[in-house]
């Protein structure tokens, strides 16, 4: 009976402690140990939680950690764009961006090409069409990782894809047409070179299967099939990339675009510079050849913040091939609208 009349007093006094939210609620009690219980209860102050020490990401506060990678910026280096190191390494078939993403809604050029040439049998357009001089362009362009570690622990296969679409909006005449879309999927197989001379890094180097046309029915239709290498290098916020291709060879019935090397080029280097939040590049085509055949182009890009992700974007660009209907057509054009995915 005095274990039970214990028992239940240690009850009461627990059941009044957690009952009481302050030490004034505990004076109302008459029994002498349920009151001491009420004060010891009411007056204690409860331990603060021990947090472990973020001292490695896999300690990291879990929201500390999500919020830091939903603000990575995906391709802010090579690494990260071509995943060359088991850090920036991504899952396979997860679309990435490749090259910028941008619209323009205001393009000129100093000249337009309304009656596209080819030296191409039937490829050359019979009566000048009705161009404006100004229009707009978009492209969009992303790539997925097919597989990683082909030739054991090295090499990925990618996948690419860019679309570049030049629209005559502003020509009421023609009911607003496309002028053009190039169409230009590809392959790659890219490795990590981590070889450094000078303070000058060499990133990657690839190799890829790479089609361009611009889908449309005779006399406009245009491609050509390259195998294009490339080598990367990065010195803090530049990067080169150098871009050589050999056209592969089609039959004189095939061919759109007779000697369009000599026109667009046999590769390009692209030079890129980050600047705070200012994107800068600068890509050059040539087609290596002397006299009558030295022919090739420029462009630069400048993109510059405006809100959050959303980026200024300028282009201009000047020499032969800005697209393929133009392969072997001279311009200078400028752009400007609004970017997405910048070169990085």
């Amino acid at each position: 009976m005095q274990l039970f009349s214990l028992s239940f007093s240690t009850l009461l006094v627990a059941a009044s402690a957690n009952a009481a939210t302050s030490a004034q609620d505990c004076t109302a009690l008459t029994d002498d140990a349920q009151r001491l219980g009420c004060y010891d209860a009411a007056l204690r102050k409860p331990a603060e939680p021990v947090m472990p020490a973020a001292t490695s990401p896999s300690m990291a506060v879990p929201g500390a950690e999500a919020e830091s990678i939903r603000h990575r910026h995906l391709g802010s280096s090579l690494d990260e764009r071509w995943e060359l190191t088991p850090d920036t390494a991504l899952g396979a078939f997860l679309p990435r961006p490749y090259k910028p993403v941008y619209i323009m809604p205001a393009v000129t050029t100093n000249r337009v090409n309304r009656q596209p040439q080819s030296l191409a049998p039937d490829h050359s357009a019979e009566r000048p069409l009705e161009l404006d001089k100004w229009e707009s362009k978009f492209q969009i362009s992303l790539k997925a990782k097919l597989l990683a570690g082909v030739f054991g622990e090295h090499g990925s296969l990618w996948m690419g894809y860019t679309q570049s679409s030049h629209w005559q909006i502003y020509n009421n005449t023609l009911s607003r047409p496309f002028r053009e879309t190039n169409y230009e999927p590809e392959l790659m197989l890219v490795f990590a070179t981590p070889y450094e001379f000078l303070g000058i890094k060499a990133r990657m180097a690839s190799l890829s299967l790479n089609h361009q046309s611009n889908g449309q029915p005779l006399p406009l239709s245009r491609s050509w099939n390259r195998v294009i290498g490339e080598l990367a290098l990065e010195r803090g916020e530049w990067s080169l990339s150098l871009r050589p291709w050999w056209r592969l060879h089609e039959t004189t019935h095939q061919d759109d675009n007779p000697g369009i090397e000599d026109y667009v080029g046999r590769g390009e280097a692209l030079l890129t510079r980050k600047w705070g939040n200012h994107v800068f590049a600068l890509q050059g085509r040539h087609s290596l050849r002397a006299g009558d055949r030295s022919h090739g182009s420029v462009q630069i890009d400048w993109a510059f913040p405006l809100f959050r992700t959303l980026h200024g974007y300028t282009q201009v660009f000047h020499g032969y091939g800005e697209s393929l209907l133009d392969y072997n057509f001279k311009q200078t054009r400028f752009g400007v609208g609004v970017s997405l995915i910048e070169w990085r």
